[in-house]
């Protein structure tokens, strides 16, 4: 005996016809991946136009609780920490001080841009992979040059705010202070011309 199945009673027809299938919308959906490019790349460049440096470092074999780690410290040092693919890297940066990166960036890397002082990408990084040497800096620049990488200690270095600040009021205040010293001058002579004056007579009486 043979039995009939009426295929529609067991599994909608759409699946078995492909033209009465809800066409999956592809355009659509390349057109927002493109949209989704367009506004990471927006984003980046904003960042690097008024960036003061930037490392980017390789990050293969990091743990995800690691990244996270990574992402907390720099979110607290003032540091843009984003993983972007080269070519939306090399179209943020075209026209800023880290256009000279470009040819550089080779491989999966993260992008750090410092935000708030010269030296915090480059101390994020020193720092973290101190503990983390999965975490490698593979491109470094400032001030529209690529630097050796090895420069990285001499740009961790580089003061932060505080200090910058620090300095700052240290080097106004220096003249300052010259300036007090030079007009107590004068009194401070005559003090120690009348100090001296009295002791004489003190020896002569």
């Amino acid at each position: 005996m043979i039995w009939l199945v009426n295929l529609a009673e067991v599994v909608p027809w759409k699946f078995y016809i492909p033209w009465e299938q809800p066409k999956l919308n592809w355009r659509a959906k390349v057109a927002l991946n493109l949209e989704d490019k367009k506004s990471i790349v927006a984003e980046v460049s904003t960042i690097a136009a008024s960036a003061h440096s930037a490392v980017a470092a390789e990050y293969r074999g990091l743990t995800v609780d690691e990244m996270t780690q990574l992402r907390v410290k720099a979110r607290n040092e003032g540091v843009y920490l984003r993983v972007i693919k080269n070519s939306l890297v090399k179209r943020a940066v075209d026209g800023t001080d880290f256009e000279c990166m470009q040819d550089s960036l080779v491989g999966p890397l993260i992008m750090a841009f410092s935000q708030e002082d010269p030296g915090a990408a480059a101390r994020l990084v020193k720092d973290f992979s101190k503990e983390h040497d999965k975490l490698i800096a593979r491109v470094i620049a400032i001030g529209g040059e690529v630097l050796p990488v090895e420069q990285i200690d001499r740009l961790a270095k580089l003061p932060n705010r505080e200090q910058a600040l620090s300095l700052l009021m240290a080097v106004m205040k220096a003249p300052i202070e010259k300036f007090v010293r030079t007009m107590n001058e004068p009194h401070a002579k005559l003090v120690r011309t009348v100090a001296a004056v009295r002791d004489q007579k003190q020896a002569s009486a």
